[in-house]
């Protein structure tokens, strides 16, 4: 008998979450400093999001996401034919150029609310774009490395086409090819290029040298989801980890929206190049360790409410990388979003956030939304935000690339070009948060029609 994506993905996550806390001890740390806040806060019956009993509070210390760069197309699409055996479909177009980052991505992940329930891992995937190396003999360097090497192993070949050809695997078969993927993404310190190659990727972006410079794509952070990102933060100063300065995305609310993020900066590992000499030491950075915060996701024009803020803040202050002038930083973003409604009746009237509704006390009185909601007929809960934001992204990377990775102009990515390497459309992450409504709300509507009749 065949284990369904799911059981695949929960096994897959499982096997990532222990093999990053061997490889990065600072993650374990980081993971329990967020089962204690959540816990915590879980045990005071604090619940700010408003969320569904079962279906979004039995998930919450169990939820990682990962983020890997890709070097090639080849990459790419393999990359799409093995998240797919886990139910994982791309969903949604990221173009990290907007802040001076080589790459566009897109996130590996369920799509429906039953597999979301069931185990909401996802991975935000980068392509790098090797055309922004200005150095014509580097990018050609660059291509020829990546060319020549091949990120998956063969078993996880084979399995995910034994998969694709009979509609699934069954428990060895799925247990072995966890185990093969897994290879894909662990840390190999050993460099495929020398040490002066290295020093010139370094040059043209940190980000390009990471993707080149190894054999495989190492997974270089994983998440656990946090209901209170700002206790979480002063947990991992408490311990000691090095903090990013600013929490990225929206300020902290009383309803939050769509997606916070902090880390622990990268740390600074020993790899070795290859040299005629045997092997020559060297120093790297580009693993760290991710906290998110979730909340409700947002409509088109909710979207775009945000953005209008958040570009009025960032064309006044950008945070810097250092630190230096987080306070102000904070400051513009908390006055400037306090034009945003921060109850859930109002986010819910203006159309601004998605929610999925539920069954009340009270009987019907009416077929008005938001009468049966007064009455206690109808109740709400907000559609959590399973995506990212491009310039939190960009902003959890610019931290460990440094300021200066600021200064180059870069042209605009583009989606076409990604798709075609993708080798099929990213999924509109909008349209999955509508349909998931209109079906909770459908599902309500006939019920308490039947109870009515």
């Amino acid at each position: 008998m065949n284990r369904s994506p799911h059981e695949i993905r929960a096994s897959f996550a499982a096997a990532m979450s222990a093999m990053y806390k061997e490889e990065v001890p600072a993650y374990g740390t980081l993971v329990e400093i967020v089962e204690d806040v959540n816990e915590r806060l879980l045990a005071q019956g604090s619940d700010t999001l408003a969320l569904t009993p079962g279906e979004d509070t039995a998930r919450i210390s169990a939820e990682r996401h990962g983020a890997i760069r890709l070097g090639t197309p080849q990459e790419l699409a393999m990359m799409a034919r093995v998240f797919a055996v886990m139910g994982m479909e791309p969903v949604g177009y990221y173009d990290l150029s907007v802040a001076s980052v080589p790459v566009h991505s897109t996130a590996f992940r369920p799509t429906d609310r039953d597999a979301l329930a069931a185990n909401p891992f996802r991975v935000f995937t980068s392509l790098l774009r090797l055309e922004l190396i200005e150095d014509e003999t580097l990018r050609a360097k660059a291509t020829e490395v990546l060319a020549a090497r091949q990120i998956f192993t063969d078993d996880a070949i084979k399995l995910t086409e034994k998969a694709e050809a009979q509609g699934g695997l069954d428990g060895q078969d799925a247990k072995q090819f966890v185990a093969a993927v897994l290879e894909t993404f662990r840390w190999h310190p050993e460099a495929c290029v020398d040490a002066e190659t290295f020093d010139d990727l370094i040059k043209a972006h940190r980000l390009i040298a990471d993707v080149v410079s190894f054999k495989g794509p190492h997974i270089n952070h994983l998440t656990p989801r946090t209901l209170d990102i700002d206790a979480a933060q002063d947990g991992m100063v408490a311990k000691g980890l090095p903090a990013k300065a600013v929490v990225e995305g929206p300020p902290r609310r009383r309803c939050p929206i769509l997606l916070r993020q902090t880390a622990f900066k990268a740390l600074n590992e020993t790899i070795r190049f290859p040299s005629a000499g045997g092997g020559q030491d060297g120093q790297h950075t580009a693993r760290f360790g991710e906290i998110e915060h979730r909340g409700a996701a947002l409509t088109p024009k909710g979207r775009a409410l945000y953005d209008q803020l958040l570009a009025e803040v960032r064309a006044d202050i950008l945070p810097a990388a250092s630190g230096e002038n987080a306070d102000a930083y904070v400051a513009k973003l908390e006055a400037v979003f306090s034009a945003f409604p921060d109850d859930w009746r109002t986010l819910h009237r203006d159309g601004l956030a998605y929610f999925k509704y539920g069954l009340g006390a009270a009987p019907a009185n009416s077929t008005e939304i938001e009468t049966l909601l007064d009455a206690g007929a109808l109740t709400l809960s907000p559609i959590i935000y399973e995506d990212f934001l491009p310039v939190s992204a960009a902003g959890i990377f610019q931290s460990n690339l440094g300021d200066e990775a600021r200064s180059k102009d870069q042209t605009a990515s583009s989606r076409d070009s990604f798709e075609a390497a993708l080798g099929k459309p990213v999924i509109d992450e909008f349209a999955l948060y509508e349909a998931m409504q209109k079906a909770s709300l459908d599902t309500c509507l006939r019920q308490l029609q039947a109870d009515a009749d």
